[in-house]
């Protein structure tokens, strides 16, 4: 791999050191293909995620190997780099493993010579599902994305912007436990390896729940922490673990139903785009398309991934030039 020149614009690299998951992604900008590599994080059995500092342990011994292999698309020059800087594009929101990314990045652009831009985790996967949904027109128009995930269950108002690329405003927010963690602590109550997204979702495709669900809305905002109150009561009253995995399928799926609803009513219709981890539930992704035609990320670039970081590195980069 060579130095770039400015005139040479092909391969862009991006990084993400998220809670639990390391990954490097190249895209291709003549081929618009992606290379997105990424290692999870080992958390043990039993346990519901990792302390900060082990994180960053883990990210320091995994980024070289899965950068390199992210690398291995570039048969030519890198003319840029993205990172993700912190989980969302708010003043003040920090996590010290995003740190471990930042630093290699830097390291990357200082021997390079070449341009390093920085844009929040949430802008990655909201990025990152308008590629896998072949949108990326969407970029220069508003619209609402819904990033839901382990550490993040919010709405947002995305708008263009030349300087990060497109802006994201909070609109709708979870104001208590994230669906990401419930969907966890529901796994873990079932004994399912962790992240359990994937495990669950395969568990609901046997299962069934025809009772009533309650969910709480407070305007165009949630309440989560009722799903695993609920789950506990199922799994207490002996109900089988795909019927508890359909009923936390429904209870997310009614919840997001009713805040979409919400929205549309007070902020009118916008091209509606669904990213994150939870978001990759087959049974959702179904119902939410069918009704509002709504994109969302392949599975591939659900879960905590480097290749919106990249693709928003060569958006920027183009802006520029």
């Amino acid at each position: 791999m060579k130095e770039s020149s400015v005139n040479n614009m092909s391969f862009f690299l991006g990084v993400d050191s998220s809670n639990y998951t390391s990954s490097a992604a190249v895209i291709n900008s003549d081929s618009m293909s992606v290379n997105n590599q990424k290692q999870l994080l080992n958390v043990q059995n039993g346990q519901l995620g990792l302390r900060q500092s082990e994180a960053v342990f883990q990210h320091v011994k995994n980024l070289p190997s899965v950068i390199e292999s992210a690398l291995e698309a570039a048969d030519d020059t890198i003319s840029a780099i993205g990172v993700s800087d912190k989980p969302r594009s708010l003043d003040g929101s920090y996590m010290p493993c995003f740190l471990v990314g930042e630093s290699i990045a830097e390291s990357i652009s200082a021997a390079l010579k070449i341009p390093i831009y920085r844009f929040s985790h949430q802008a990655g996967h909201i990025a990152a599902a308008l590629y896998s949904a072949n949108s990326l027109n969407l970029i220069n128009k508003q619209f609402i994305a819904f990033h839901v995930s382990g550490g993040t269950t919010e709405a947002v108002m995305v708008t263009p912007d030349k300087q990060n690329v497109f802006n994201c405003e909070i609109i709708a927010k979870s104001l208590d436990l994230k669906f990401g963690q419930a969907v966890d602590r529901v796994g873990n109550m079932l004994e399912l390896p962790f992240p359990s997204g994937k495990y669950l979702d395969e568990l609901a495709q046997n299962g069934s729940y025809d009772g009533k669900i309650n969910i709480s809305l407070k305007g165009c905002d949630c309440n989560v922490s009722g799903l695993e109150n609920n789950c506990r009561k199922l799994f207490e009253n002996s109900c089988s673990k795909e019927d508890i995995a359909r009923f936390t399928v429904e209870y997310i799926y009614k919840t997001i139903d009713g805040m979409t609803e919400a929205l549309i009513k007070k902020y009118g219709k916008f091209p509606l785009v669904f990213a994150g981890g939870v978001m990759s539930n087959s049974i959702i992704r179904e119902r939410m398309t069918n009704k509002y035609g709504a994109l969302f990320a392949t599975p591939q670039f659900s879960s905590d991934n480097a290749g919106g970081i990249a693709v928003l590195a060569m958006l920027r980069h183009n802006m520029r030039v």
